[in-house]
């Protein structure tokens, strides 16, 4: 699949879109406010308005790199699909199969007996009963732990399947940050390879996201060559262990990236709607994509493989559209798909809460207002 990028032609047919974003960006008193669309044909334009700390000199810029948090999710479940592909896992499988070591007693603590038929579509659809994320304190001691990223998500799984479910699996929508660890740890189990270098080699890299990487964007000094996330107070963090959740975290939201490389694997499922995708050495079918984009059956909202599906009338066709946001609590942002009508938008801004979450939204707001009526559907 080959990605076109088209953006300064572009740019210069939306003078008002810049000042507008400013407008919103001051307004909402966030230090910067990032906004762009794409259709399957290509970037249509990145707009940037702010600086990358609050109170800094240095202003952010079109090719600057964004803490996608949760959106990382349907990264992780895009990842599994192509894992699937490969013939190294299947959805079905039981994690009291996937795991025996923690049914056997071997190494770890035992599994609760409960997650014993439990899939990697539960653990992606938020019905697996895991809870949220595990203990403050385990979190916190996953910082300073000498282990490797591998063995850290082992002992997570381990902890998180051993305590009992919150609720019966498949029996409610409970969102959960540690079903996607374990669903990333299975990935590492299967391939004896790290979440992350799985997710450069098969979708980073065959992608061209070259600025995509994992956790705070930027270094950890006073040279402020990235966007920074912002605690509560409006302070900016500096680029280290406290600038994001633990690494091991990674495949519930760690993932930060450019407008321009987020807008790639945004078009990567535009296209897989339409039909099989290639990437790099592998295929993934039409009817793999249809999976990734519908939410599973159940109580709950309509949620599945770290895509929220909603209704929309600038999505054209029925209305489907794909959502999700993404927050580490210092950042936050959000991607939309409009699978039918082939457009994705994004924003993002490098501070949380509410008066961010208000920003975000007004720059998508302003991102429809640039994609006018959606056509009709046919036979309308």
């Amino acid at each position: 699949m080959k990605l076109v990028l088209l953006v300064a032609p572009l740019l210069a047919q939306e003078p008002g879109v810049g000042e507008r974003l400013e407008a919103i960006r001051a307004e909402a008193g966030v230090p910067a406010l990032a906004a762009a669309w794409t259709t399957l044909d290509g970037l249509q334009g990145v707009w940037v308005a702010g600086t990358r700390e609050a109170g800094g000199a240095e202003r952010v810029t079109a090719d600057d790199r964004w803490h996608l948090g949760s959106c990382t999710k349907s990264m992780t479940a895009t990842l599994i699909a192509l894992l699937v592909a490969r013939g190294d896992l299947a959805w079905e499988t039981p994690l009291g199969e996937a795991l025996p070591e923690l049914v056997d007693g071997m190494d770890l603590d035992g599994m609760d007996l409960d997650y014993g038929d439990v899939t990697v579509v539960e653990l992606l659809g938020h019905r697996a009963g895991l809870a949220a994320n595990p203990d403050i304190p385990y979190l916190a001691g996953l910082r300073a732990s000498p282990a490797t990223l591998i063995e850290q998500r082992a002992g997570f799984t381990a902890k998180v399947l051993g305590t009992p479910p919150v609720h019966t699996p498949r029996g409610a929508f409970l969102y959960s940050n540690s079903g996607y660890v374990v669903a990333g740890h299975l990935a590492e189990r299967a391939t004896g390879k790290p979440w992350e270098e799985l997710m450069r080699a098969l979708l980073f890299e065959p992608l061209d996201m070259a600025s995509a990487g994992f956790g705070p964007p930027g270094l950890g000094d006073a040279t402020v060559t990235q966007p920074r996330g912002h605690d509560g107070k409006g302070q900016a963090i500096t680029p280290g262990p406290f600038a994001d959740n633990p690494p091991a975290i990674g495949p519930a939201g760690t993932v930060h990236a450019s407008l321009a490389d987020w807008a790639k694997y945004a078009r990567l499922h535009l296209a897989g709607a339409r039909g099989d995708v290639k990437l790099g050495e592998l295929t993934l079918s039409r009817e793999a994509f249809a999976r990734l984009h519908a939410g599973l059956p159940g109580p709950g909202q309509p949620y599945g493989y770290g895509w929220v599906v909603r209704e929309t009338g600038w999505a054209g066709g029925d209305g489907k559209a794909l959502w999700h946001n993404g927050s580490n609590t210092m950042w936050y942002c959000e991607l939309w798909l409009g699978l039918e009508r082939g457009v994705a938008l994004l924003a993002a801004t490098n501070q949380a809460g509410n008066a961010p979450t208000r920003a975000v939204d007004s720059a998508v707001k302003l991102l429809i207002e640039q994609l006018g009526p959606a056509p009709a559907a046919p036979g309308r």
